[in-house]
């Protein structure tokens, strides 16, 4: 469980590396993460969003947290799910985001 606990961690870690293009926040604590699943096989399902469904990264961003959590060298697959249910909105940010942003 601990193994799986830090590989979870390291994705964490790598999603904090992937930044929204418009926002100058990560995309893990601007919460555009949903849910991170890894099972036993070592494969990930990530379920995320963007800020909005006509986002200019709409194309590329998936594509780029995919190839980056592929990047780690136990990881099997990686299926990245987009979804708009529900809907960004700034209540997902994390307090840090906000701080960051000047929304508290």
């Amino acid at each position: 469980m601990s193994k799986d606990h830090s590989l979870e961690d390291r994705i964490v870690f790598v999603l904090k590396s992937i930044y929204d293009p418009e926002i100058s926040v990560d995309i893990y604590e601007l919460g555009l993460i949903y849910d991170i699943q890894v099972n036993d096989e070592k494969e990930v399902k990530i379920v995320m969003t963007l800020t909005s469904p006509n986002c200019p990264v709409a194309e590329s961003l998936p594509i780029e947290v995919k190839n980056k959590i592929e990047s780690l060298k136990e990881i099997k697959n990686v299926d990245v799910v987009l979804t708009f249910d529900p809907p960004w909105s700034r209540e997902f940010m994390s307090e840090e985001a906000r701080l960051e942003l000047g929304l508290l």
